[in-house]
């Protein structure tokens, strides 16, 4: 095995020591309605996660719940010596694929048939710890935001300015 190559699977071994995966297969709801419930954890913290997919009417809530506190449990089970209040973990990914259909026939009038598909679903969850802004980067941020105020208070001011006094009189 080359250095380049020996270097990049020692690199992706590291990146999954850290990660955790959860996987649920064959799942009886149509991949869009999973996709709904899915895009609202994608990025979230697990704690924010776990109370939306508890408070949420959708029936695809329920069973990834389930799934993201088996991928929460993977997380533990990884990293045996490091806690999980001291960690903050996200959804780093999740993603819904189509599994298979079930193809059933539903009667219609005048002797022909209707076909009707049974959607079913793959969901993978992959939980990380949270990426932390640079304190460097908050930083800078805060003079940039405190320029752009003070700049857009000036060109207000100078719009006033620009007003002719025998305009503003009619």
């Amino acid at each position: 095995m080359g250095a380049r190559k020996r270097l990049r699977a020692e690199k992706l071994k590291a990146e999954k020591r850290v990660t955790a995966v959860a996987s649920l297969r064959e799942c009886p709801t149509s991949p869009r309605k999973m996709r709904l419930v899915a895009d609202m954890i994608r990025g979230v913290e697990i704690n924010k996660a776990l109370g939306m997919l508890r408070y949420s009417k959708k029936e695809a809530s329920v069973r990834l719940e389930k799934l993201l506190r088996s991928a929460i449990a993977n997380w533990e089970a990884k990293n045996q010596g490091v806690s999980l209040e001291e960690t903050p973990l996200c959804v780093k990914t999740i993603f819904v694929d189509g599994g298979r259909q079930l193809k059933r026939i539903q009667p219609a009038p005048q002797g022909r048939a209707y076909r009707i598909r049974k959607r079913s679903n793959h969901v993978t969850i992959i939980v990380d710890r949270m990426v932390q802004a640079a304190p460097a980067a908050v930083a800078a941020e805060a003079p940039a935001k405190e320029a752009k105020a003070t700049a857009t208070k000036k060109t207000a001011a100078k719009k006033a300015a620009d007003v002719k006094p025998e305009n503003a009189a009619n």
